[in-house]
């Protein structure tokens, strides 16, 4: 056999259905950045005042899309049968953070050298004022939302909550863990999942005052959790059937008190990962592999589309004519730019920041930062 076929034979299989859903959601994200940030849509809108309003508003729901999924990932690796976890929650939370900040960090200096270099080309609304110490280091610790400063990317305040989102699920399953101590209960999770989804959707999403913390997306998050609890098949159908109208009831009660666009889209998203998002598809066929390799890329391509965009919009500003289909061709550029930087800052940043956290992971203990005796007080574990 030949090596390609060989390897053909040893790729395995993977969640096909959810990296669909996140190829289809990134694209949507940078076409809405594309419409509603540059200057080159408002050359286009006049051809095409349709799509590039339904870019430049609608397709920005599309991160609903993450939030759900973010759930649903969540539940399968921190507590795949809906039981209260983990024993150590800071290390929890610490894997997340070296999981998302890294690469966020790097794209977030090549958004601020970005903005720097579109600002001799151009004057937009989108370029960001020059960085301050203060407000890299704010974004570093993910809390640039939190303390009110201006993020310097598009879609750094997704990051920020998916970090917020994590923390307060881990220390939700550790606070249900210490209550019932060594005893099975499985409805627990359920229920506090669902009581949250509850107050996030009548109370914390209606407020804008509160787009900043966990509780105004945790409806989201929350369905992303409840739909993969109630596809387990080891549960009752009378189990399955209770989860998941747990979840429906204080979704549709918050849709008639409010309708939002968003959180219906949130809702379609957790019933199909209900059905299918835990079916695993071949990983052959030119479909699937394009499919699989544009999911895996996503969060790359999330983090580095907006500072490649700033820069392809500054320049068919300065350097080409405002006529329509050339506008129109820079905005496809801008695009297809993003996937070709997506797919290197995923090969040559995020991957390579990982292996380094995983490194550091095998050489830090943070059992024994937990143990006030131990004498090693600012050591952070990452086992």
């Amino acid at each position: 056999m030949t090596s390609a076929v060989l390897k053909k034979q040893h790729e395995p299989s993977q969640f096909g259905y959810i990296n669909l859903l996140k190829a289809v959601a990134a694209q949507l994200i940078v076409l809405h950045h594309l419409a509603f940030y540059g200057p080159m849509a408002d050359y286009v809108r006049p051809v095409f005042p349709d799509l590039i309003g339904f870019l430049g508003d609608s397709a920005r729901i599309a991160v609903q899309v993450f939030l759900v999924i973010g759930g649903f990932l969540a539940a399968k690796s921190l507590s795949p049968a809906g039981l209260p976890a983990p024993a150590r929650p800071l290390s929890a939370i610490w894997h997340r953070y070296a999981k998302l900040a890294p690469p966020f960090i790097a794209a977030t200096l090549v958004a601020s050298v970005a903005s720097a270099v579109a600002s001799r080309w151009m004057v937009h609304d989108s370029i960001s004022e020059p960085a301050t110490l203060a407000q890299l280091a704010a974004h570093a610790v993910l809390l640039h939302g939190v303390l009110d400063y201006p993020s310097l990317s598009a879609g750094a305040w997704y990051v920020a909550i998916d970090f917020q989102l994590y923390a307060a699920l881990v220390l939700l399953l550790w606070a249900a863990g210490v209550l019932v101590g060594k005893h099975v209960v499985r409805w627990l999770m359920p229920l506090l999942v669902a009581t949250g989804i509850t107050m996030s959707l009548l109370h914390f999403n209606l407020d804008p005052a509160w787009d900043s913390w966990a509780p105004y997306f945790f409806g989201s998050y929350g369905l992303g959790l409840m739909a993969w609890w109630g596809s387990d098949p080891a549960r009752k159908p009378g189990a399955v059937t209770l989860i998941m109208l747990a979840a429906l009831l204080p979704t549709l009660v918050g849709l008639m008190l409010e309708f939002r666009s968003r959180i219906a889209l949130a809702l379609v998203v957790a019933s199909v990962l209900f059905v299918c998002g835990r079916i695993k598809t071949a990983s052959d066929g030119n479909g699937w592999t394009a499919i699989n390799k544009l999911g895996k890329i996503s969060y790359s391509v999330f983090l580095i589309h907006f500072p490649v965009c700033l820069l392809v919009n500054a320049a068919f500003t300065r350097f080409v004519d405002p006529e329509p289909e050339l506008q129109m061709l820079g905005m496809l550029i801008a695009w297809s730019a993003s996937l070709l930087a997506g797919a290197a800052f995923h090969r040559w940043v995020e991957l390579p920041l990982s292996r380094a956290v995983q490194f550091l992971s095998d050489k830090i203990d943070t059992r024994d930062w937990l143990k006030p005796d131990s004498g090693k007080a600012g050591i952070v574990t990452l086992r």
